[in-house]
């Protein structure tokens, strides 16, 4: 009972001497302040970037895998990736049944052209011809307003179409083009639903300034000038008819489709090819599985030899995913060290002041040893008073410091996000500095000699 009595006054007279001073313990505590604070606000700065990071990831499609046709080659001379013809409706149908770690499964078919509405004219980022499954794998969970296009729109190459947030804004004035007609190469589509907002990816470009649509319109209505093209040849990107698809010395028995007939009446689905083919795994987690399931299918199904190399490519967001994740990690431990050197050069600042106090307080030292008080009283006095100040710098600074971070996203528009695990570290290292550079001097005062003490002027 005795001892706690004896900590009860020591702690009094600590807070008493710390309340004598106002000023100096203002002056203690500023190196702290702005110690801590530095690390609330960029700890908050880092975590909030990470978040944005991921969130636009997750836009993009965290758990997308992209399948892509081979390279073709002619002469010796490798095309690139994308030129080899070898894509089809059924491979996606053979994944969505075949990959236990596949959730989705969409084609696509790619165009560019003007769009025209009225008196508005827009060249959108993308035109994109799929299946209402692209909304689920790119993780579009809802319109805005209207609704999807169906199997039957697919199958039918039916006229109609999904537009972003952009075309809206472009085209439309804002207001709703559910039931208007967009003109994309001479083919009226008409509106029957509204994306929702999903903002830029971390490459800048808009994903709102699309437009989608089924892929057999699109392939055999929109782009029937590139079937025009490749009607006579099997050199093109475009198969329209079965000679194209596969190619003999026999004399064709399935005649090439013209332009307008590729537009009026296209060939079945089953003898179409598609430029990509988007998929989405189950989880995160199943990407690598999704990965491996697919390519050993589709080897398979393309009936490639063992020493045969893939005639697809498959890509994943993996490695943008790690890189960006690695760069925020990198830019928090950095905003992280600057932070913890001016939390340090706050403690070297109080272990200097102590040390002046210690010496400015050797008499009234001298005089509480003399009357009783033990060196272990004396070095829990200053331990004491260093801990409050730097408790007391610590809730400053972690004030400052979230009022630091509003500013910056008010004004900067820079994401922060609150993180209970800096302020919590931040009073842990405010005490744990006031210890550490407030013993020094609280050893050095427990030392000193009671009469010399007494006898310093």
């Amino acid at each position: 009972m005795t001892k706690v009595f004896r900590t009860i006054r020591v702690m009094r007279i600590a807070l008493r001497a710390v309340r004598r001073n106002p000023m100096r313990a203002m002056l203690t505590i500023l190196g702290i302040i702005i110690g801590v604070a530095s690390v609330i606000a960029m700890m908050e700065i880092g975590k909030g970037s990470a978040t944005a990071i991921q969130r636009t990831i997750a836009n993009m499609g965290a758990d997308n895998v992209l399948i892509q046709p081979g390279s073709a080659s002619h002469g010796g001379v490798s095309m690139g990736v994308g030129t080899t013809v070898n894509l089809t409706p059924k491979d996606c149908e053979a994944v969505i049944s075949e990959c236990p770690a596949v959730r989705s499964v969409a084609p696509i078919v790619g165009s560019r052209g003007q769009l025209i509405h009225g008196s508005r004219n827009w060249i959108p980022g993308d035109i994109c011809g799929t299946t209402a499954s692209f909304l689920e794998v790119r993780g579009w969970t809802k319109l805005a307003e209207g609704e999807v296009f169906t199997d039957t729109d697919v199958r039918n190459a039916a006229k109609v179409c999904l537009v972003g947030q952009t075309l809206v804004r472009e085209l439309f004035a804002g207001k709703s083009p559910i039931g208007e007609e967009i003109r994309v190469k001479n083919v009226l589509f008409k509106v029957i639903g509204v994306l929702s907002r999903k903002g830029s990816n971390m490459g800048g470009q808009d994903q709102d300034d699309i437009l989608l649509a089924p892929w057999t319109t699109i392939k055999y209505r929109v782009n029937k000038s590139s079937s025009s093209a490749t009607a006579g040849s099997t050199s093109g990107s475009s198969v329209n008819s079965l000679s194209q698809l596969y190619p003999s010395s026999q004399q064709n028995i399935y005649p090439v489709q013209s332009a307008v007939q590729a537009a009026d009446t296209p060939l079945p689905i089953r003898f179409a090819n598609v430029d990509l083919i988007l998929v989405a795994a189950r989880t995160s987690s199943d990407i690598q599985p999704a990965m491996n399931q697919i390519t050993a299918l589709l080897r398979e199904r393309h009936r490639l030899r063992p020493e045969q190399p893939d005639d697809f490519r498959i890509r994943d967001l993996t490695e943008m995913n790690n890189a960006m994740s690695s760069t925020a990690s990198l830019m928090t431990r950095l905003l992280l060290s600057v932070a913890l050197i001016s939390l340090i050069v706050g403690g070297v600042g109080i272990m200097n002041i102590m040390l002046v106090s210690v010496t400015e307080r050797t008499r009234e030292i001298g005089l509480r040893m003399s009357v009783g008080a033990r060196a272990r009283d004396i070095l829990r006095q200053f331990l004491v008073e260093a801990v409050v100040l730097c408790l007391a710098g610590g809730a400053i600074g972690i004030m400052v410091g979230r009022g630091g971070s509003w500013l910056i996203t008010y004004l900067l528009r820079w994401p922060t996000e609150t993180s209970m695990e800096a302020i919590a570290a931040s009073v842990i290292v405010s005490a744990g500095v006031g210890i550490v550079f407030g013993y020094y001097p609280a050893w050095k005062a427990s030392r000193l000699d009671p009469i010399e003490a007494l006898r310093y002027e």
